[in-house]
């Protein structure tokens, strides 16, 4: 086989792989609803009382399959080491073992981000699944966006708060290459509202950065700056 041929059999199998195990998870974590329905259906009730009590389980019964969703997924990834690549700069159409993983990695983030981060970002729920899933995160963070990507390459130190729709991942594709690198804010950095933190951002402690900003990749924020703009400056 060419080298060709050998790259479209691992994307192949990486996308095939990747369906198997979310069919799996999202089983898994739906498995507490289906039982409750089928158990629920054995009630000797009227059928207008047992809608009425399936009803008023969908909540406390969707959370708890999120729940599940978060912890099965975070322990998959880790399990199979999906992961992002650090300090990496490798082209996407090589579909390389290291790309398809962090692939992989992307899409187990997004279906969680989907089914229950409405539910649960800016709580410390969603801390704990970012944890699970590879990120280090401190104390009193508040993550109120789901469009932070490549966990394990996030350090948020304690007091760190992200704005709603603030964008924060540890990749960039540029002209088909994909480059990673951490992204490590310290402690009582804010990201603004709908702001961009570029791949290898690191900011000082007390850091401000103002809402609908774009802090560059590999930028340096002093200690107890405030930045906005596009790109940032420092204005204090």
């Amino acid at each position: 086989m060419t080298a060709t041929s050998h790259g479209r059999a691992r994307f192949l199998w990486a996308a095939l792989s990747v369906v198997f195990v979310e069919t799996i998870i999202t089983g898994l974590a739906l498995a507490p609803a289906v039982l409750f329905i089928h158990w629920q259906s054995t009630w000797p009730l009227s059928t207008w009382l047992r809608l009425a009590l399936a009803s008023l389980a969908f909540v406390p019964v969707y959370l708890a399959c999120a729940c599940s969703l978060m912890l099965y997924s975070a322990l998959a990834t880790k399990v199979l080491g999906w992961r992002t690549p650090a300090n990496v700069e490798l082209p996407l159409g090589d579909f390389s073992w290291p790309v398809l993983n962090w692939g992989r990695y992307l899409m187990t983030i997004h279906v969680v981000r989907i089914f229950a981060g409405p539910a649960f970002r800016s709580t410390t729920i969603w801390n704990w699944y970012m944890r699970l899933n590879g990120a280090r995160v401190g104390r009193n963070v508040w993550v109120n966006s789901l469009s932070l990507m490549d966990h394990n390459l996030l350090e948020f130190a304690d007091g760190v708060v992200i704005g709603s729709d603030a964008h924060v991942s540890g990749h960039v594709v540029e002209r088909g290459i994909l480059k990673t690198a951490a992204v490590r804010l310290d402690r009582n950095t804010l990201v603004g509202i709908g702001s961009v933190v570029g791949i290898g951002v690191e900011s000082g402690a007390d850091v401000q950065v103002g809402a609908l900003s774009v802090v560059p990749k590999f930028a340096t924020l002093e200690a107890g700056g405030v930045y906005v703009g596009v790109p940032v400056v420092r204005v204090h």
